[in-house]
């Protein structure tokens, strides 16, 4: 599991999500901590600390917790390429 998958990301996640129990905080850990990887393979290395990586994260999980990620890709392609060209330094003038 990825380290960056903290207490405090699983809780904005489950607020943002408007889970309130805990049986699912397990996976839902695996869930981000997958996203995040899947992510980061796509864009280049950052931190959860980043607004829009962490809120990619957050959108791509939420499409795996509705069982929907084959639709994430096309959905969010252009903030996927967007925030690639942020980590890279490269000007996106779209």
């Amino acid at each position: 599991m990825d380290n960056e998958i903290t207490q405090e990301i699983l809780v904005d996640f489950k607020q943002r999500m408007r889970i309130t129990h805990g049986t699912e905080d397990e996976y839902l850990k695996k869930t981000l901590s997958a996203s995040f990887n899947d992510i980061k393979e796509k864009c280049g290395e950052f931190s959860l600390d980043n607004s829009r990586g962490r809120e990619l994260v957050f959108e791509r999980s939420r499409y795996v917790y509705n069982d929907s990620v084959e639709y994430f890709q096309d959905n969010f392609q252009h903030q996927i390429n967007s925030f690639a060209f942020e980590l890279w330094g490269v000007k996106d003038d779209s």
